[in-house]
């Protein structure tokens, strides 16, 4: 951001992070801004810094396009494609019978997001066919109000109802986007709508005498887990924190050989060692 914050640096550390997870992601999305000023080596480093640890996850990634980004760039450096400012980018990816479909709500020249009629179009014609396991929209303008930073609605997605009017009644389970900085959730068109903050800075939502403010801190990452009859999203942020109470993880293993009713006494009872923040099984 600007030379202000090391951004290579906390990237590194949100793909660390992921691979720490128990259950690790099938797919990464990135929900656009990918480069701040689409130079073309940003997104060489972009893919060195990604591809070879989404590789060891065994995720696929989704490339989306932001405000930031430049299509002629974004297309030869990330997919080896030339094209010209006028070629929206927008691609389907089958993630284990998940469609993920990348849209492209940028504008050239501006930073406000649009969806053309033709793209609209084309996003009915894919969703006219039912996928496997239903439909997640990935775009970086999110169709939803912006009431904590209210000076963003001057660029938010233009004429949602459009989008609104394609999706309804599809099997579209949720749209994922970004553009916010910051983590936030709504619903569009009867689906459920996540806005995951980001990997450079925060955009404060209570700053101190200002209208906008960009902090370094709270970077963080949303993961998205989808059940048969719902999806739950969940906040990880990027900064690691002190640790002021917690087990080793060995102890799950010695968790896992009792039976349920002992399980259950050990996590639910209040007067269990587990809320003193004792070693149980010592």
């Amino acid at each position: 951001m600007y030379d202000a914050i090391d951004t290579h640096e906390n990237l590194r550390r949100a793909m660390a992070k992921l691979g720490r997870l128990e259950m690790p992601p099938h797919a990464i999305v990135f929900t656009g801004d990918l480069a701040d000023r689409a130079e073309p080596k940003a997104y060489v480093t972009l893919r060195e810094i990604v591809e070879p640890a989404a590789a060891e996850l065994g995720a696929e990634v989704v490339w989306v396009m932001g405000n930031h980004d430049e299509r002629e760039h974004y297309a030869r450096e990330l997919f080896g494609e030339e094209v010209t400012e006028a070629t929206t980018q927008d691609r389907v990816h089958d993630v284990d019978g998940l469609r993920i479909v990348a849209l492209d709500t940028s504008v050239p020249g501006y930073h406000h997001g649009e969806l053309s009629a033709a793209q609209l179009t084309w996003l009915g014609d894919v969703l006219a066919e039912p996928a496997e396991h239903g439909t997640l929209i990935a775009l970086h303008h999110p169709p939803i109000p912006i009431p904590m930073t209210r000076a963003a609605e001057l660029i938010e997605l233009h004429d949602q109802h459009l989008l609104a009017e394609v999706i309804t009644g599809t099997d579209v389970r949720g749209v994922i986007g970004g553009h916010f900085h910051f983590s936030s959730y709504s619903t569009f068109a009867g689906v459920p709508v996540s806005v995951a903050s980001a990997t450079c800075y925060m955009a404060d939502p209570a700053p101190v005498d200002r209208l906008l403010s960009a902090v370094d801190g709270h970077q963080a990452v949303t993961m998205m887990h989808l059940y048969e009859d719902r999806i739950v999203h969940s906040v990880v942020p990027i900064p690691d924190a002190g640790e002021v109470a917690g087990y080793p993880f060995s102890l799950a293993a010695q968790i896992e050989e009792m039976d349920p009713a002992e399980r259950h006494e050990l996590l639910s009872a209040k007067n269990s060692p587990v809320w003193a923040h004792e070693n149980p099984l010592d």
